[in-house]
């Protein structure tokens, strides 16, 4: 799934879109990719001297990578908004910093009437960097 068909799925944007591309997708797992650069805005304060990605940064970006498979359960309608209502067992392993490609993947847990969740991760050269198991409410546009 390229840019222009996250776009339609997800109401985000600069600065806030956090998904480059979905590589993989389908009703239980999704992979997308997030580039990391330096020229994003929170690099400037998060941290001078020493740029880290924020840890709920990296939650948003695994909760909208979900996109790919939240848009096939039944109740997704493009133009809809998916919440993130809850973060479980979030754990961050070392730290994202720009240059790092991150790739974003999981798997539906349990999605009914709207409501779901997701075991998600995200790594660095096949390296966990950060996991947590996201829930989300579909809630029509």
């Amino acid at each position: 799934m390229e840019i222009g068909e996250i776009l339609k799925l997800l109401p985000h944007r600069y600065p806030f879109l956090l998904v480059d591309r979905v590589l993989e997708a389908d009703e239980k797992r999704f992979r997308a990719l997030k580039n990391v650069t330096f020229n994003e805005p929170h690099f400037q304060g998060h941290f001078p001297g020493y740029p880290i990605m924020p840890g709920v940064l990296i939650l948003e970006a695994m909760a909208q990578a979900a996109v790919g498979t939240i848009a096939r359960q039944p109740g997704f309608k493009p133009g809809g908004l998916v919440f993130l209502v809850g973060v479980e067992e979030a754990r961050f392993k070392k730290p994202v910093v720009p240059g790092d490609t991150l790739i974003l993947e999981g798997e539906l847990l349990f999605f009914r009437r709207g409501l779901g969740k997701v075991a998600a991760r995200a790594l660095v050269e096949g390296e966990e960097r950060a996991s947590a198991t996201l829930s989300f409410a579909l809630r029509e546009g």
